[in-house]
This record gives C-alpha cells, structure tokens and sequence, in this order.
C-alpha cells in the first residue's frame, strides 16, 4: 500500500508550484587545528604483512606440485637445497620483498616451517605420522578422537606447538588435556611423534 502511494505522489510532484529562493553566501576561514596522528585498523605493517602472508599462501598452493613444496606436504624430510629452492621462489614470485622473507622466517623458526604452516600436511602423511604412536595400543573412544584433532590441526596448519594439546578443542575432551586421556609414558610418545613433524620441515 505505502508502495502505490508514494508512486501516485510521484506523478503528482511536478504539478507543485515552484517557487525561487536566494543564493545562501557563506564567508568563513576553515581551521584545521593541529594534527593528530589516528591509527586506522585495517591499514599499516600489520596488514601488509597479512597480505604477504596471504599472498605467500595462494603462490605456494597453486605450485604445490613444486618438489621442494611436495616434500613439506609430505612430510619428508627438508634439505638445504630444498630451503634454497623455497628461498628463491618465493623471491622471485614478487608476493613479499626481503624483509617480509626475513620476518617469517624468523617468526617461524624457518623458512621451511613457515611455507608448511601455509600449505598445511597432506592428511594421509599426517597419519602416518602418528602411525608409530598409535601400533600396539588398543584406544578408546576420547582418544581416538584425540588423535584424529590432532591429524586435522597437522592437516590445516602443517605443524603443532605441544602446548595447543592443552587448549580448545583438545580440552574440550579433556580438560586436562592428553595428561587425562593417556599415561605418561603415551604422552611422551605422543609428544615426540608431533615433535618428528616439525624437524621434517629444518633443512638438515
């Protein structure tokens, strides 16, 4: 209804009487005052450095088949020709300039880590890493589903900080974390086979 009323006042508005009004001047000097220097979220090194990281992601992805890629993918074991392979590729795609290079390496702990914590494991080497863990023991429900967090976070992120085991969404099973699910002895076990992950990706 308001939709057919407002189309019939439409056809009604030229019919109103116009009428002439005076220009309105305006005489005045516009002050600025001093400047304050505002940070606005979204822009600045941060955000650059999110979109090199971004960038670093979709390049690594797309040449994923790349061997030095693969072998991160996989889960073997990185050389030092592999990291110089990495290195070059990465600085000759134009993503990120030197310091950028620089800045993840060092945050990751390498060069290797960073590219796998953008590519992620594939999730079959995934669970082979976990294989050994897991031959012999006769597991329950909680933990199996431990485990397979575990293959899921390695699947995505490519490598693990022991510490997360502590954190949602493993707490959420436990809320000890895998000190409630598993000896102490497992834990150990455990914690060496997501330790053997990350050493696949320093050069040797």
């Amino acid at each position: 209804m308001l939709e057919a009323m407002r189309r019939r006042l439409r056809d009604l508005m030229k019919l109103i009487e116009k009428q002439k009004r005076k220009p309105i001047y305006t005489d005045f000097e516009d002050d600025l005052g001093n400047e304050i220097p505002v940070a606005l979220p979204g822009f600045g090194h941060g955000t650059d450095y999110a979109k090199f990281r971004a960038k670093a992601q979709a390049f690594l992805r797309a040449h994923r088949d790349h061997i030095a890629i693969h072998r991160l993918r996989m889960n073997k074991s990185l050389t030092a020709a592999d990291l110089a392979e990495l290195q070059r590729m990465l600085a000759e795609s134009g993503v990120g300039g030197a310091e950028d290079l620089q800045r993840a390496a060092q945050e990751s702990q390498g060069l290797g880590l960073f590219v796998r914590s953008l590519i992620g494991l594939d999730r079959q080497a995934a669970k082979e890493a976990l294989a050994g863990f897991l031959n012999g023991k006769s597991l329950g429900a909680n933990q199996i589903e431990f485990v397979n967090l575990i293959v899921e976070h390695l699947t995505e992120h490519g490598v693990m900080d022991a510490a997360m085991l502590y954190e949602s969404p493993f707490t959420d099973l436990t809320p000890r974390g895998p000190d409630g699910l598993f000896s102490s002895t497992q834990v150990d076990e455990l914690l060496t086979a997501i330790e053997q992950v990350r050493l696949t990706a320093i050069a040797v």
